[in-house]
């Protein structure tokens, strides 16, 4: 359906990203989407958040309204709804109450919670189990299109012990669920030939309305976008990636908000320096006290160590990386997969539990390494040894016909997410249905105050 279709008539959204990088950037990525589509686009974000977003929105054309760190949002979100008038909201998990803001000016409020369908059906299915019975080691997901099974260990605290004091992060997620089947609809980084089944459970069986765009990342095609989101080391990495063969490096990184103990650190270098390969580990939130004594001199020349931010859209698109070992957050996921790479999945916390079995169980694109226990506060001991990273690397990088299936069924898949985001893809045409709706929605708001006009003239 053309966003076009509906003559003239001007949509304008505004977009409230949480300030959190993996939540900051694929809502940059939507905004940007919805910009080349003719979306009039305003970004509110916090001063913090400008100098990683700052020159992709201006190349964009997006209007950017940077908000002091303050206790509250709250007034500048509204005040800036009342300015603007926008005929949509978009904003993060994290704000649940924006959706109220939004709701009492009369502006639809959509959702952003930097997940997958698959996520959010295997989140929604294990409602219905809750609460968890702790003497049950395992328990599978009722009503999915695909046979999920979790072990009781990979479940978040909430769950496995209902009767402790609320965190912050539980209240808000409490309102978030609240919330959840009141939003106008969700926004979700994904495109329907990845997850398909998921897709449409969402949409008919749960009956949620929501519009698949991704993936996100796909919109910045130029180097200045992609290389805005790397650090100082970009130009060393990609040099020391231009010097290896095609397909020969493996690339290790656990996501911005994993912290890693010593203990672990220890046994994933001992991993990786036994397998023999290629590697690039960014080593961003790893306890740099665990590597091994003299690991970054036995590895040099074989391995490469990279500190803070790295250019993590083009390591993986560069022609030297033929495999990923990650944490399984959604972004990185998705990334992988336009890629074209297979996985190692070695999820930590959140929905990446989920992800893993997307990727190992439904797409059959990677190999678990073999994490079990739900840790978001990088617990010291190491719940992964060196022969497991050892051997899951080895598999992932090898050759034989399981390796060469998931090598060949990634490249697939990577195709297929291109495809989604250009012109006729999937995607796309999701993105320009939720602007004709929006458009349908203004011209019958219009249509009601012109004939509420006649009647007052009269």
């Amino acid at each position: 359906m053309e966003e076009h279709s509906s003559g003239a008539i001007e949509i304008s959204m505004l977009f409230f990203p949480h300030a959190g990088q993996g939540h900051l950037l694929p809502m940059v990525d939507m905004a940007k989407l919805f910009a080349s589509r003719g979306a009039t686009v305003t970004i509110l974000a916090l001063s913090s958040t400008a100098p990683l977003i700052t020159s992709s929105v201006d190349r964009a054309g997006i209007r950017l309204i940077l908000l002091a760190p303050s206790a509250s949002l709250r007034p500048a979100f509204e005040s800036s709804m009342r300015d603007l008038r926008p005929d949509c909201v978009v904003t993060d998990m994290f704000m649940p109450w924006t959706y109220h803001s939004a709701t009492a000016l009369g502006i639809p409020r959509i959702l952003f919670d930097g997940t997958g369908f698959f996520a959010r059906c295997a989140d929604h299915a294990l409602d219905r189990l809750r609460p968890l019975d702790p003497a049950v080691r395992s328990f599978t997901h009722p009503g999915l299109p695909h046979r999920i099974e979790l072990l009781f260990s990979q479940t978040p605290d909430y769950l496995k012990k209902p009767g402790r004091p609320l965190t912050a992060f539980d209240r808000i997620f409490a309102e978030k669920k609240a919330v959840d089947p009141l939003n106008y609809g969700v926004l979700v980084n994904s495109f329907y030939e990845l997850e398909p089944n998921y897709v449409d459970h969402y949409r008919h069986v749960i009956g949620r309305k929501a519009w698949h765009v991704g993936p996100v990342a796909l919109c910045n095609q130029n180097f200045a976008d992609m290389s805005s989101r790397g650090g100082s080391a970009q130009g060393e990495c990609l040099t020391w990636l231009d010097g290896r063969p095609r397909g020969s490096v493996v690339y290790v990184c656990f996501g911005s908000g994993t912290v890693l103990g010593r203990a672990q650190t220890r046994e994933i270098a001992r991993g990786l320096e036994a397998t023999g390969k290629l590697f690039v580990w960014a080593v961003r939130g790893a306890s740099e006290d665990g590597l091994p004594r003299g690991f970054e001199e036995r590895i040099k020349g074989r391995g490469l160590l990279v500190r803070g931010w790295v250019p993590q859209l083009l390591i993986l698109g560069h022609r030297a990386v033929g495999g990923f070992v990650t944490h399984c957050g959604w972004n990185s996921t998705l990334e992988g997969i336009n890629a074209g790479l297979p996985m190692v999945t070695w999820p930590m916390f959140a929905e990446q539990f989920y992800n893993e079995k997307l990727v190992v169980d439904v797409l059959k694109v990677g190999l678990a390494v073999g994490s079990k226990v739900y840790a978001p506060d990088g617990e010291e001991r190491a719940g992964v040894g060196a022969e497991a990273v050892e051997k899951a690397v080895r598999d992932l990088m090898g050759v034989g016909e399981e390796a060469e299936g998931r090598r060949r069924r990634a490249r697939e898949l990577g195709q297929k997410a291109n495809r989604a985001v250009e012109k006729g893809g999937s995607s796309y045409e999701d993105v320009g249905n939720l602007i004709w709706e929006l458009r349908q929605r203004k011209k019958a708001q219009m249509d009601v105050e012109a004939t509420l006009n006649k009647v007052r003239a009269l």
